[in-house]
């Protein structure tokens, strides 16, 4: 695992942008797995920057996101469709009908996380895979537990998460308690790996992932056995 440890959320942004924005400039039809969440914002400001400055461009590329909440419509506010048109999607010269996100709305979850992995398998898996982690070490929606699953699925989302979550909401108990997330197979399949992890709360899922030990009860630390992964943090979520 490489790691870079930057001065601030700022920079780490930047240096995150950029291993993207050479993924798009290499394959310009590169498949990129996305995340949401408050992280990657500010690397998804970068590459609006860049795209408008004509440094890259999506045009050709192909995303899959980790998840969805669930039940969710694509057109609430706080579902990750509505999330990632409003911080990437809207601003760049990206073909939406290459924008690929779990449908929240699913009759039948176990179709739609079986529907969803061929589809990535048929694009000939991603290429580069960009993921935040939770404080509870928590990938995608993978929370801790003794088993985790391989393909995508639907699960609970943790008391933990949910609070986490609830800035983002007007209330803790609008904050949905299921979702729809690639597994960590699924994650794992990606060629490559981008992770970002920025401020104080993120040192104990950084430190984890750096300590060599491999554990379900922090499932960031699968990430140690992938050949090619790049974490980006700040010196906050590096040093505590």
């Amino acid at each position: 695992m490489q790691v870079i440890v930057c001065e601030n959320y700022d920079k780490m942004s930047r240096e995150a942008a950029a291993v993207v924005a050479n993924q798009l400039k290499k394959t310009p039809n590169s498949v990129l797995g996305l995340a949401t969440g408050s992280t990657p914002v500010g690397m998804y400001e970068q590459l609006i920057r860049m795209c408008a400055d004509g440094e890259i461009s999506f045009a050709e590329t192909v995303t899959y996101n980790l998840d969805e909440y669930y039940p969710l419509s694509p057109d609430h506010v706080q579902s990750y469709r509505f999330f990632m048109n409003r911080n990437l999607f809207d601003k760049v010269d990206i073909n939406k009908a290459n924008t690929h996100i779990p449908n929240g709305l699913a009759k039948d979850p176990d179709e739609e996380g079986d529907r969803y992995d061929k589809a990535v398998e048929a694009a000939g898996f991603i290429d580069l895979q960009v993921l935040g982690v939770g404080q509870n070490g928590h990938i995608g929606f993978n929370e801790p537990e003794e088993e985790l699953y391989e393909g995508t699925h639907l699960t609970s989302l943790t008391q933990d998460t949910i609070n986490a979550n609830s800035r983002f909401f007007m209330k803790t108990s609008d904050v949905p308690t299921r979702a729809i997330t690639m597994g960590m197979g699924s994650i794992l399949k990606a060629k490559k790996i981008l992770v970002l992890a920025s401020g104080k709360n993120k040192h104990f899922v950084v430190s984890k992932m750096l300590s060599g030990r491999i554990t379900t009860a922090v499932p960031a630390t699968l990430l140690q056995t992938h050949r090619d992964v790049i974490l980006i943090c700040d010196k906050a979520a590096y040093e505590g």
